[in-house]
Parts: C-alpha cells; structure tokens; sequence
C-alpha cells in the first residue's frame, strides 16, 4: 500500500547535541514511484547561525587528538558495513539508482572513511632548514599542518554516501568541524550517516546537518564569515555563485564536465566496451566524469559503435529494486524530459539515434548517437544523463584538440597500447586526470581528484583533501 504524505517519517536536523525540527519541510519522493518517502525540515536563516555556531564552539572548545579521530572515523566505517542493506534501500529509493550503484557507492564510503582514518594519524610538518639563511646560524625552524576550522560541506544527489564522506571524513580527520548541507533531492542517507557519527562517539558541534533548498539554505551558510573552507560538488553556475560570496575564503570546487574518452586504433575494444558502457550509464549517467563523447579513430569506428550498440540493448532498463537492473531513473522526470529533448533536438539537426532515445516517465533509455554536429548541445553542454554521444577523428592530434577545445577538464580517457600515445595524452590534455586503458569515469577514492578549467579547483582523495583542508604554520625558536 502507498505511503501517503502524511504517514511518511519525518526526520530532524542535527545541530550541535540536538535533533531538530523546522516550521516548514520538504517531500523526499521515490523517484522511480514518485511517491513521498519522508520529509525533511526546511532550515531557517536561524537554523544555520546556529548550526555554524555549534561548530564553531566544538572547534574552540573540544578539539580531538588524532587517535581519537581515527577511532571514530573506523567506528563509522565499520557501521557503514554492518548497515549496509539498510543503507542501500533508503539510497534507492532516495536516489533511484540500483543495486549495483549503491552497493558500489556503500563500499567505496567504507574505504574512503578508513583512507581518511589512517591518513588522521599521519599529518605532520617538516623540519625548514633555517640555519642556512643569514643571521639565523643558531635557530631552529619546523612547520605544522593546523586545521582551518569551521568547514562547510554542500554535496549532490548523485552520490548521496561517499561523496557525503568525501567530504566530511577528511575535515573531521584534519581536526575540523562540520556543517553539512546535502542535496535537497537525497538527504535521508546524510542524516542517517550523522546518526551513526554520533554512535561512534563524535562529540556534539563537530557535525551538524542543515537541510532544505540549496539556493537559501547555501546561500546563508556562503554569507556566513566564521566558515573557514568550503567543499562542494555540483555544477558549474552554482560554484560560481558560491565563489561571489566567499570571497578569500578557502575552497575546493569539483564542478561539471564534458566527459571523454578517446579510442585509438590500437586499443583493446574487448576490454573498451563494457567500461564505456558503465562509464557512460551507471547511475542513469548523473556523474560528473559519465563518458558523454567518445571519440574513436576512423578505422575502429564502425565496429566500436556496433559493439557498443550490442552492449547496450542487453542492458536491463527500469525499476532499480529489480536486483537485475543496469539502468534506473534520473533524479526526476523533468530532467529527463530535458535531456530527451536535447536529443531529439540533434537528432533534427542530424544525429542518428543507434540505440535508446526513448523515455518512460523519469527514466530514460540508454541512448547512443551519432553523426552528432559538433555544436550540438549533447555534446557541448554537460547533459547528466545516460546520453552518450561517438565521433570519429583521424589523428591522436585531433582528438586531443576536441578534448582540450571546450571549457572543461575534469578527467579524460584514453584506450591505447602505445605508451608513447599514452604518455603524450597525460601531458597535453587539459583535464584534473587522464585515465589510461579506462574511461573518463574511473576513481579511486584514495587518489587526487578534481578538476581544471570550468570543472573547479582543489582536490579530494583524503590525503589531498586534508591538505586543502589545514594550513601550514611555521615554528621558529630565533636565536
């Protein structure tokens, strides 16, 4: 029986000790079924004085040692693993993504949290060879690495754990505190992350939970001055907006991009295909390196895009509680309904539509075009849906050109068994990280990442994370 809106849970904001409520709140929906599976409150411009407030106190008044958070960051990735199978119901349903995604999406939040554990106990400075500069023969000089203090974290829908730990697990491990603002579509895995904190024995005010609508609730936490660093992930126009407000304010911005992956004739098509078709379609498309363009050399061509094609028809396509779904919804069905229209607006200007093109309600078939004019929005725009576009270049010139060519450089990919082809790749294309024998959408969640360009600047990855979280303060004893 369908829950009505009234009878679905309510959930409360954390700030500081307290869990709390709000006048107004928002509807969480299932976005496969669109029905209303909890509400969150709307944060006030109160709220989140207060939220800052408690972090603020926290940071001054109960720092922790870096044992005390690495204990607490293990504990949590061991709840992590224990409640995985409750996790990953309420991230379908919150997120629409299957069981494949959020499993994936539960056991990278277990690494990223235990990297962030380890890394907790390894910060330090180094000894600064003082004695060398004139008039300073008998003193001695070293740095430490302190952390900022209040950090704010606004994460997306896309990745409603990991990247949520991404985020939160180095501040914590840098000896910040927190106020984390997830995205207004998924915040129940958020807030039941907070839960398991606290079980871990996190003391109030070093993490705390606003919820509601982005363009208030973010709005105020960027007017905010006694936020120190801000991390986010999301688009392009939005960083931008939190840049206008945060002024010298420290920043780490992962922001959109045009994905692609380059094909030479030399590279292994067996080992290419089903990682372009994962990289291209997990999660509905809705990650920031989903390979959107491919662009494969002319003698490859057509046999990559039939195998491609072949891949893709045998996807399973619709209700991601099916444990034998590939392919789920997107975050509501007005994003797909866009992303439909953009490709029906290239396939009038000449695309061909090889594979999907077809829309049932919020989900949207895998789709694969071709002959796609290079002005097209499917390809110039970042579409954040399972749309993936196949252009054939002559030379590793041209396609380096096409990649550097647009305003974006998150992450590149590029399937060749020259090394030199490789090695030429890694240096000249303008992208946070060129993946070699794999696609633009492959992560560790240890190594840097991030981007370039319109794509943003800082890099997660917990160790780099924490060095864009903390400061050096150098120690001199003059003498």
């Amino acid at each position: 029986m369908a829950v009505t809106p009234s009878e679905a849970p309510c959930y409360r904001m954390l700030i500081g000790s307290e869990w709390v409520d709000a006048e107004a709140t928002l509807s969480v929906l299932d976005k496969y079924t669109g029905e209303v599976i909890g509400r969150v409150p709307q944060a006030s411009r109160e709220d989140v004085r207060e939220a800052v407030a408690a972090a603020e106190a926290a940071f001054a008044a109960r720092p922790l040692s870096p044992q005390e958070r690495w204990r607490i960051l293990y504990r949590v990735a061991e709840a992590i693993g224990q409640h995985e199978e409750e996790l990953a119901r309420m991230m379908i349903a919150e997120s629409g993504f299957t069981w494949r995604d959020v499993r994936g999406d539960i056991r990278r939040a277990v690494q990223t949290l235990q990297v962030s554990a380890e890394e907790a106990k390894r910060i330090g400075g180094e000894v600064v060879p003082i004695q060398s500069a004139p008039g300073f023969e008998g003193s001695l000089a070293f740095t430490l690495r302190v952390p900022l203090g209040v950090v704010c974290a606004i994460t997306p829908f896309n990745s409603p754990l990991n990247t949520v730990c991404h985020k939160v697990a180095p501040a914590l491990a840098a000896g910040n505190t927190v106020v984390l603002k997830p995205a207004t579509p998924t915040p129940i895995t958020a807030l039941r992350l907070a839960e398991l904190f606290l079980e871990a024995g996190l003391p109030p005010g070093h993490l705390n939970v606003v919820t509601g609508r982005g363009g208030e609730v973010g709005r105020w936490l960027c007017e905010d001055t006694r936020i120190r660093f801000y991390t986010f992930t999301g688009s392009t126009d939005v960083g931008r907006e939190i840049q206008r407000f945060v002024g010298l304010r420290r920043s780490c911005m992962e922001l959109g991009n045009i994905s692609a992956t380059i094909v030479c004739e030399d590279g292994d098509l067996e080992r290419a295909v089903p990682l372009i078709v994962n990289g291209a379609f997990r999660k509905a498309g809705q990650v920031c390196t989903s390979v959107q363009r491919i662009l494969a050399q002319g003698a490859i061509y057509a046999s990559l895009v039939e195998a491609l094609r072949f891949a893709t028809e045998r996807l399973k396509v619709g209700d991601p509680r099916d444990p034998h779904t590939d392919v789920g919804p997107m975050i509501d069905e007005q994003k797909a309904v866009q992303a439909e229209q953009r490709v029906q607006e290239a396939v009038a200007r000449g695309a061909t539509v090889v594979v999907g093109g077809t829309r049932q309600g919020p989900v949207l078939y895998p789709t694969i075009l071709v002959d796609v004019p290079d002005d097209a929005a499917v390809v110039c725009e970042e579409i954040f849906a399972p749309v993936v576009s196949v252009r054939a270049y002559d030379s590793l010139d041209e396609a380096l050109r096409l990649v550097n060519a647009g305003p974006y450089g998150l992450q590149a990919g590029i399937f060749t068994r020259d090394l030199g082809k490789a090695l030429r790749a890694a240096r000249e294309l303008r992208v946070g990280g060129v993946i070699v024998n794999g696609t633009s959408s492959t992560r560790a969640d240890l190594m840097p990442y991030g981007g370039t360009k319109d794509s943003g600047f800082g890099r997660e990855g917990p160790r780099y994370a924490i060095e864009e979280m903390s400061e050096t303060r150098i120690v001199l004893f003059y003498q």
